[in-house]
């Protein structure tokens, strides 16, 4: 037998799938995450599932590891030391970065600005010069450059970027300014632009650049590390990273590349949903991924998730490609407070995390979270993952009374405040991605997963309109479904730089051939079959004299066939007015061309439960009380793998399995579809 393992590290808990190849059957397990040390985490969860379900591990062939180990050096600020080499003139691009200020009117006054992820006294500059054709302007001067990169040895730098101007229409001198550096510095991973982002706008081509290298150590030692522990476990198959994009890269890639992991946990909720949504038969999906410390939000239109040309981190925001998702801290363990001033009640963002945790996991916490208001309010029963954690109702009555002697109000009513705030935050995002971008939520459906997702779902429901609430099966390990199911991505883009009027069908096509040449051999490299690989293509168009791009998706056949460039402007305009309600009628610009290159899926069958005669009492566990509406309702207590397909649920209840639980308000009933997924919608 072989088998795949999918492991999404969270911040509270690590998320682990095992896939039998043959059949397609899977086993799940979940661990609480190790946020000093993730790989350790990762390696118990392997371990302990495995053990579990009698896999050996070599076995295993596949794993899928979505990880937040780039991200959180962001947002740490522990990424490395980085120096850069840049051109002659262009020392303070950092420090001048963009005249962009986030906030309203006057934002300037309070908002500190941050500090470059390249210092300027680590920034030395390379005498030479290429011009915007390609041209060499000034010659290389490699003397005065080796003396430069000497007196930086003195800065301690842990790796080294180089970024030169125009160096995407020729990259002659940036590869030999890499190869001294390298010679130079032999013990430190030296990267440059022209592998990176080969694309216009030296300041975003900098920035990511540097962010690359500010984390390429850091995911270097933490793969390393990994694979090392993978082996000693006695596990030799493929070690395969989520990219931020919902693609898949090899371990070795990743350590060059790690720019492109920045949003790699999220990602695979993403991806896992899609696949629930294909085989459930629906292709408008808003998707809610809540954890312990934040909740992730996504669209999908068509069977195709939104993607963005940035990713944002934090303060950083670098041009890679990632799936269009925004993040909230409103998670299980984000922290309710009082603040003395205002004596107004907020939730979040700080949160309480994996360790302590909230004060109702017995591991010490005493502030009260949103889990502990679940929790007083009915909504969570007495023990989660299958009865292994206990849950200490009585401590999280306590942390949420503080709440309500705070406000002078009973604790139920202090705990119906912060679920109610909590879901006005995840309300904001699913707006962002939605209402904001010029899509109707009515028309989408709803699918919820992560530990805390399903009991926030039906609740979000009501407020976006949104139906049907979809609970997949194992929603709180559907991130490392979406890491077992997803495929290898590679991806390479071209600034291009010409309007409709000054380019032919013919020019585009040769282009999209010669960069779907490169990425298909990336993959190749993965010893994928070249048979195996699709290719897509993707052009960034604006009006001329717009500082922005919309990219669009296109066909190479149509330039081919000598009418892409008609079908693109159409295209164009049709989502511009979309987006910005307005067409304007000036020559089209097209900024950049980008080919993706992707192998093929993993295939995971998804399960059919048996059939029932529409009557769920098999599955009622006892009956029970939640306080719903400002008022105590009888509700019952459904056990998930006891429902059958046809099983229909009337509100208020509650529904639990090993790594999740689901609420369904009163006026609401949920159905059982053929793949066990719960569908609700209002009665």
């Amino acid at each position: 037998m072989s088998y795949r393992l999918g492991v999404d590290v969270g911040g509270t808990f690590t998320d682990v799938l095992v896939v039998e190849d043959a059949s397609g059957k899977t086993w799940r397990g979940k661990v609480p995450s190790t946020p000093d040390d993730p790989s350790r985490a990762v390696i118990n969860g392997a371990r302990k599932v495995c053990e579990e379900v009698g896999v050996n591990p070599e076995d295993v062939n596949y794993f899928f590891h979505g990880t937040t180990v780039a991200t959180n050096a962001v947002l740490e600020g522990k990424g490395a030391r980085v120096g850069l080499v840049v051109t002659q003139g262009y020392r303070q691009i950092l420090q001048i970065a963009r005249s962009f200020v986030p906030g309203g009117l006057a934002g300037w006054i309070v908002w500190p600005k941050p500090e470059p992820m390249a210092a300027l006294e680590c920034t030395i500059e390379a005498p030479e010069r290429i011009g915007a054709d390609g041209s060499i302007v000034r010659e290389l001067d490699e003397t005065t450059l080796r003396q430069r990169l000497e007196a930086l040895k003195t800065e301690g730098i842990e790796a080294l970027t180089v970024c030169l101007i125009n160096s995407y229409v020729n990259d002659v001198h940036e590869r030999r300014v890499a190869a001294i550096c390298a010679d130079v510095f032999p013990d430190i991973p030296v990267t440059i632009s022209a592998d990176i982002l080969p694309e216009m706008q030296e300041y975003e081509r900098t920035l990511t650049t540097v962010a690359n290298s500010a984390v390429r150590p850091v995911v270097a030692r933490y793969v390393q590390h990994l694979r090392e522990s993978l082996v000693e476990w006695g596990m030799s198959g493929q070690l395969n990273l989520l990219r931020s994009d919902g693609g898949l890269m090899s371990a070795e890639k990743s350590r060059e590349a790690p720019v492109s992991l920045l949003m790699s946990g999220p990602a695979g909720g993403v991806a896992g949903a899609l696949w629930v949504a294909r085989n459930a038969g629906i292709n408008n999906l808003l998707t809610l991924d809540m954890g312990g410390t934040s909740t992730d939000v996504a669209l999908i239109e068509n069977g195709e998730p939104r993607l963005r040309r940035e990713t944002s981190v934090g303060d950083l925001t670098v041009r890679a490609s990632s799936l269009d998702i925004r993040t909230v801290g409103a998670g299980g363990g984000s922290i309710a407070h009082v603040p003395e001033l205002t004596k107004a009640l907020r939730v979040g963002p700080e949160s309480a995390g994996a360790l302590p945790g909230p004060a109702a996991y017995g591991r010490g916490g005493k502030l009260p979270t949103v889990t502990d208001a679940n929790v007083v309010l009915g909504y969570l029963p007495e023990s989660l993952l299958g009865g292994d954690m206990e849950l200490d109702r009585k401590g999280a009555w306590l942390a949420v009374k503080s709440v309500a002697d705070a406000l002078d109000i009973s604790v139920e009513k202090a705990a119906e405040g912060i679920i109610d705030i909590v879901n006005e935050h995840m309300f904001g995002a699913l707006r962002l991605v939605s209402v904001q971008q010029g899509y109707d939520p009515r028309d989408f459906a709803l699918m919820a997963f992560g530990g805390a997702g399903p009991l926030h779902a039906n609740a979000l429901g009501l407020l976006m309109g949104s139906w049907p609430v979809v609970i997949p099966p194992s929603p709180g390990v559907l991130c490392a479904y979406g890491d077992a199911t997803t495929r290898l991505r590679a991806e390479t883009q071209r600034s291009f730089n010409r309007t409709n009027d000054q380019t032919s069908d013919e020019e585009i096509a040769a282009l999209l051939d010669e960069i779907g040449s490169e990425v298909t051999a990336d993959l190749i490299a993965e010893d994928i079959a070249q048979s195996d690989i699709i290719l897509r293509y993707e052009i960034d168009v604006r009006y001329r004299g717009q500082a922005f791009e919309v990219p669009l998706a296109i066909e190479a056949e149509t330039f081919r066939k000598g009418t892409g460039l008609a079908t693109l402007i159409q295209s164009f305009d049709t989502e511009h007015k979309r987006l910005f309600t307005f067409n304007l009628d000036v020559p089209r610009e097209l900024v950049n061309v980008r080919v993706t290159a992707l192998g093929p899926s993993g295939e995971l069958k998804p399960g059919v439960i048996p059939s029932g005669n529409g009557d769920p009492s098999g599955a009622k566990l006892r009956d029970h009380k939640v306080y719903m509406g400002g008022e105590e309702k009888a509700a019952a207590i459904y056990a998930r793998d006891r429902l059958r397909a046809g099983d229909h649920i009337v509100g208020p209840a509650v529904i639990i399995e090993m790594d999740s639980t689901t609420l369904l308000h009163d006026g609401c009933v949920a159905d059982i579809d053929d793949h066990g997924n719960i569908l609700i919608v209002q009665a």
